[in-house]
């Protein structure tokens, strides 16, 4: 997912930035720039890389790593990338008449991946009415978990959050010096190995909301539909490989999207966490405008949440105003 702070280095994303300032504006034909954070959810899009999948169809896809969703937006707004992947929730915060943009494909959703952390006296959700509950405002971790809230009747005014990272989070539940944290993977299994606490409830609970897309502009979508078509077809290949060729597919991925999840025994146990959306899950999830699949729900619920969390959109957003269904179901 658009992991904002996921394993971060400050330094890092301001060198990467400032590499992309200084890079020119979006390539040419045949090419695609596409950032995006470390995150298991994205093999596939090296996979499609490193198996010839996109040069076989005349494209070249330069995947550049920073680490902050907020800088590599701010590069495709800027035309020094072509798109990104991140959450669909994340990316809509960006949408505006100056800055378009619109998800072609869907990579992954977290089943697992993400979750909440607490004390063992806890059993219910509820049990957190006025607890102070760590995470990162602004975050897909804050969407997730006001969602999660709305689903038992519940608001986030209910809780007292402590805005930190996802991983500092689960590091001070872990310290004991806050009672609940909303983290992901790998600190779900280390706090629940440490024996500090426990998993009250993960994404496998409210699967099909922390979701991933490929987002391009609506320059590269217009003037270069065939090589959103061999991205499409190239991704494809690449999760239908993933079925018959998991173990080679985990090696290739791991090398690919690298960071910590170097070690394919790393990236396979994170995969755990994720389901990725092969062809046909692509096109029942999407739809088309004129009639969305499930997509469509959670980019209306995106609006709702961010909108009473305080982070007012820049433009009013419907479906066909964030995402393309035409490469997935032409």
């Amino acid at each position: 997912m658009s992991r904002s702070g996921l394993k971060k280095s400050a330094g890092r994303a301001a060198l990467a930035f400032a590499l992309l300032a200084s890079a020119g504006s979006v390539a040419d034909a045949g090419t695609l720039r596409i950032g995006h954070t470390t995150w298991v959810g994205y093999g596939p899009m090296y996979l499609a890389r490193d198996l010839g999948y996109f040069k076989d169809a005349g494209l070249e896809v330069d995947l550049q790593v920073i680490e902050d969703s907020s800088l590599y937006m701010a590069a495709a707004a800027a035309g020094k990338l072509d798109g990104s992947m991140s959450t669909i929730d994340e990316i809509m915060k960006y949408r505006s008449d100056d800055f378009c943009f619109k998800a072609v494909y869907t990579l992954d959703d977290s089943y697992g991946g993400d979750g909440i952390l607490v004390q063992n006296d806890v059993s219910k959700i509820q049990d957190l009415k006025g607890v102070q509950v760590a995470m990162n405002e602004g975050s897909t971790s804050q969407f997730w978990f006001a969602y999660y809230l709305k689903q038992n009747g519940m608001t986030p005014e209910d809780v007292v959050v402590a805005n930190m990272s996802a991983d500092d989070a689960a590091a001070a539940f872990m310290a004991g010096s806050i009672p609940a944290a909303v983290t992901w993977e790998p600190n779900l299994t280390l706090a629940k190995n440490s024996g500090k606490g426990k998993v009250l409830v993960d994404s496998t609970a409210v699967p099909g909301v922390i979701v991933d897309v490929v987002e391009l502009s609506c320059k590269v979508i217009q003037e270069q539909p065939d090589d959103v078509k061999a991205l499409v077809a190239g991704l494809n290949k690449a999760n239908e490989y993933i079925k018959t060729n998991k173990e080679k597919a985990y090696e290739i991925m791991a090398k690919g999207v690298g960071g910590y999840l170097t070690d394919p025994k790393d990236f396979a146990a994170s995969a755990a966490g994720v389901r990725f959306y092969d062809e046909k899950m692509n096109k029942d999830y999407m739809g088309t405008v004129e009639k969305p699949g499930p997509l469509g729900d959670l980019v209306k619920l995106g609006g709702e949440i961010w909108t009473g969390l305080g982070h007012e959109m820049k433009m009013q957003i419907d479906y066909g105003t964030i995402v393309d269904t035409s490469f997935v179901n032409p």
